[in-house]
């Protein structure tokens, strides 16, 4: 009978189990045995990746083929990294990890199934791998090519049950700093479907370590509903990029996981083909254990990308993921030993990833070079932009010296010196210094001349320079200004929503207006001031009836924006309100008159009728001339 027939033949054999298999199902048998399956079918496609066959899944283990060590190799270290990465986002301790053991030997193959002497071998070495480890035989060992990134740590020989003769084991690991090898995938082996070989084309784009998961298998985590988003998802490939996890013995406050995020959504930022949810947003969720369903329903987007990065020293391990929200799984997963002085690189990678895989063109931008000395500067700025946020004198001078020590880390970088213009404008415009106010404005807008001149491409450094040009009248540049740093970064909300003001200022109120909305949208967590600008651009355009209830939607009206908030009680007639509000605003400001802000801001309006009829209103009011 044809189920009677055997075939013999020398193979390599992987087998892996997983470890504690009877803990998690003891632990919840139901949710063990799902995901038990699941890990083993995300293994089965990368196995089919490289060239394999998985002949069985036999519970808790699972039994594959290859016709090359260096292929069954290589799958199983990229499946056990990926793996780990996985593993992180799960809440609970029943995390399926895996050992591996590889072997050659011979093997018989009957009605699906694969026994012999090579299936036993390889199951006896996964039996002495570490969890999430691999560990092959003396023979795969001597056939493994040696250009291949890999270490292969020699643990004598050992005796092993059903074996006569003590077999020499090997421990595989990757090398550190290297990356997975370009694969030669035999062109006769004809089990390669086009989505693993699909697959491997993504792996490759990323350049190290990267992981394709199949597209069209079963997904990992129950899809979400695009009817069940808060937000309505765009258009073209949308996606939120999450702060990156600190996971250093030594913790530097978050400033360097937060210099990789913020750097890949930059990037990510410059392809128009993606949506790139705003970093306020994004950032939102930092240390919060929530579902990424949630996240991605919340901001209204297609993809979520997460990682991590651990320092140790001048080195560094970057992991990745990307998550598809829709489809409920993860599409890859990368892992970047580098040093730091490499980490705008790596940014570089990542996106590029991203890019191809989400589906926009990629275009080379050569990635900022600079090293340790251009990380010493941004972290430095970012610590100055957290100051600057305070609006407080103290938090203006903190902000202003860890400026200069950006600069003083890398004089040839613009971050300090972007900085520094928006210190001077506080100090020349809010009263947070001692300096002359003309003197003020005349060093901020030297330190965004000098900021552009050091880097042309840099969208803050055009940002500075139009807030510069905005505040001293010059409106036309203003905003052409802001079109180019919008043109270098259409994510950037903060800027988006600053160039409304510049609009306003000219008379382009309808504009201002869509730019707020444009904003908001990138931005669903927006910052206060957002709405702030709104409802001051809707008391421009007449629409007071939309500008009450916008401005007290913030969550604290902030004093300077009780003027505004009386001037759009004036608008609808509501005169106790109004004069209430400007009294409570001279509570804080006891020196501010209708002259001394006609000084301060006619220069900024281009039609001067526009900025009488602001200090008409504020008058009715009560503000004192």
């Amino acid at each position: 009978m044809a189920k009677d027939r055997l075939t013999r033949k020398l193979a390599v054999i992987l087998h892996a189990d997983v470890v504690g298999s009877t803990a998690h199902v003891q632990q919840n048998e139901t949710l063990a045995h799902e995901r038990i399956h699941a890990v083993f079918n995300r293994f089965s496609e990368v196995i089919k990746s490289y060239g394999g066959v998985t002949h069985e899944l036999r519970g808790d283990a699972l039994v594959a083929e290859f016709e090359r060590a260096s292929d069954a190799v290589t799958a199983s270290i990229v499946f056990q990294d990926a793996n780990s990465i996985r593993n992180q986002e799960i809440g609970d301790d029943l995390r399926p990890v895996l050992r591996i053991g590889v072997a050659m030997g011979e093997v018989v193959i009957a009605d699906g199934t694969v026994t012999g002497e090579g299936v036993v071998l390889a199951q006896r070495l996964e039996q002495l791998a570490e969890p999430g480890g691999l560990c092959i035989s003396g023979a795969v060992h001597e056939t493994m090519p040696q250009h291949l990134p890999f270490h292969q740590d020699d643990l004598g020989e050992r005796e092993l049950k059903g074996f006569d003769e003590p077999v020499r084991v090997y421990r595989v690991r990757l090398k550190d700093g290297e990356s997975l090898p370009k694969l030669d995938i035999p062109t006769k082996n004809k089990s390669i479907t086009q989505v693993a070989a699909i697959g491997v084309i993504i792996f490759l784009l990323g350049g190290i370590g990267l992981l394709a998961w199949n597209q069209f298998g079963a997904p990992d985590f129950e899809p979400l509903d695009p009817d069940a988003m808060t937000q309505p998802l765009p258009e073209k490939p949308s996606i939120a990029v999450l702060p990156f996890d600190d996971l250093s013995t030594a913790k530097d406050q978050g400033y360097l996981s937060d210099a990789i995020s913020e750097g890949i959504i930059t990037e990510l930022s410059r392809f128009s083909e993606i949506f790139v949810i705003a970093r306020n947003s994004s950032f939102q969720y930092r240390d919060k254990a929530i579902d990424i369903r949630d996240i991605a329903a919340e901001l209204g987007v297609h993809y979520v990308l997460e990682g991590s990065q651990q320092k140790e020293g001048n080195s560094m391990r970057i992991t990745v993921q990307l998550i598809d929200a829709l489809a409920g799984r993860h599409i890859w997963a990368g892992t970047y030993d580098r040093g730091l002085e490499d980490l705008f690189a790596v940014q570089d990678e990542i996106v590029r990833a991203v890019a191809s895989t989400v589906g926009a063109k990629i275009a080379f931008r050569p990635p900022p070079t600079g090293g340790l000395s251009r990380l010493s500067a941004l972290q430095h700025h970012l610590k100055a932009r957290q100051y600057i946020r305070q609006f407080t004198k103290e938090g203006t001078e903190k902000a202003r010296l860890e400026n200069l020590a950006a600069i003083e880390a890398d004089p040839a970088s613009p971050f300090g010196y972007i900085g520094l213009t928006f210190v001077y404008d506080r100090l020349a415009n809010w009263g947070f210094g001692d300096i002359d106010p003309e003197e003020a404005r005349k060093l901020s807008r030297e330190s965004a001349e000098k900021a552009l001149e050091l880097d042309p491409n840099n969208y803050d450094a055009h940002f500075a320079r139009a807030y510069v040009h905005a505040q001293a009248g010059e409106q036309d540049l203003a905003i052409a200004r802001y079109e180019k740093a919008i043109e270098l970064n259409p994510s950037a909300t903060n800027v988006i929503a600053a160039s409304a003001e510049a609009m306003v200022y000219s008379g382009r109120v309808t504009e201002a207006i869509e730019l707020l909305h444009r904003a908001m949208r990138l931005d669903p967590h927006h910052p206060d001031w957002f709405k702030w600008s709104l409802a001051w651009a809707q008391w421009f355009n007449g629409d007071c009836d939309l500008a009450l209830p916008t401005l007290l939607s913030m969550a604290k009206i902030p004093t300077m924006a009780r003027r505004t908030l009386a001037v759009i009680y004036v608008c609808l007639g509501r005169q106790e309100e109004a004069e209430a509000t400007i009294a409570k605003f001279l509570e804080s400001k006891p020196g501010d008159t209708i002259g001394a802000l006609r000084d301060k801001s006619r220069r900024r309006y281009k039609d001067p009728v526009d900025f009488d009829r602001f200090l008409d209103d504020l008058r009715k009011a009560g503000l004192p001339e």
